[in-house]
């Protein structure tokens, strides 16, 4: 980050407040949405994630006719746009990891990530103020992995990003996650604002927080964005001790977008 600002005078050195991965959601909220739309099916027994864990491929298909469409492609479809999506679907279903963000030339690693860029299940759901409910809900609406990344630059300034993908029976997960995100961070005590329509992408939105201030430590501004595509809900975070512009967290979640 640029260089620090201090909140208001107060005896003693000001201190740099690291910032808090915790999104603190309120899964209440999570768990009400997704019973509602009759996601909640009981517990979830013995089941366990692996976030490292990679697909067991389904047979090839060898049927030759497949190769086309049995039926005109739709108005505004082409064979061309059919093998895009494709693409998108082979790229999910291997690493996930690659349809992060790559670092920026110049940017640091952060300290707390390790080199695998895995978070996994309940490490995710220790983020949640109610962590046992949160993780009973990704576990009922079957998570599959958590790809992380995360980035600091200038003196202050951290960026975290965290690709939250489902098995391919509960996409809705990624939908209502999402959608539960985007409540709980207009509530006063997040953003206390609806936040911005994200560009392109058809369901995100962003944020900018009100600035925090607190005696002996210097200011702290947060920006997020949380959007999904598919089975991957994204939410992209800045950090920072100086003030975060709009365009600072649209134009980073539209390059996370366009990678997925």
């Amino acid at each position: 980050m640029p260089g620090p600002e201090t909140a208001a005078a107060a005896p003693g050195p000001v201190q740099e407040r690291p910032p808090s991965r915790g999104r603190a959601g309120r899964t209440v909220g999570l768990i009400a949405a997704a019973a509602v739309l009759g996601l909640v099916a009981g517990t979830a027994v013995g089941y366990g994630v692996q976030a490292d864990c990679e697909p067991t491929p389904l047979p090839a298909l060898n049927q030759p006719d497949l190769a086309y469409p049995a039926k005109p492609l739709p108005a505004g479809e082409s064979p061309a746009r059919a093998a895009a999506v494709v693409d998108l679907r082979a790229e999910a279903d291997g690493d996930l990891r690659k349809l992060l963000l790559p670092r920026p030339s110049g940017a640091r690693k952060a300290e707390f990530l390790d080199d695998e860029g895995w978070l996994d299940t309940a490490g995710y759901a220790s983020e949640f103020k109610q962590e046992g409910r949160a993780l009973e809900f990704m576990l009922e609406n079957r998570i599959r992995r958590v790809a992380i990344t995360s980035w600091e630059s200038g003196e202050h300034r951290q960026v975290h990003i965290q690709l939250v993908q489902f098995r391919s029976s509960g996409t809705i997960g990624a939908a209502v996650h999402t959608e539960d995100a985007q409540e709980w961070l207009s509530d006063p005590d997040y953003a206390d604002d609806d936040g911005d329509v994200l560009p392109g992408s058809g369901n995100g939105r962003y944020y900018l927080f009100p600035v925090e201030r607190e005696p002996g430590y210097l200011d702290f501004y947060e920006a997020r964005a949380v959007f999904y595509r598919g089975d991957v809900m994204a939410e992209v975070s800045i950090w920072d001790a100086k003030k975060i512009s709009k365009k600072d967290i649209r134009s980073l979640a539209e390059r996370q977008l366009e990678r997925l």
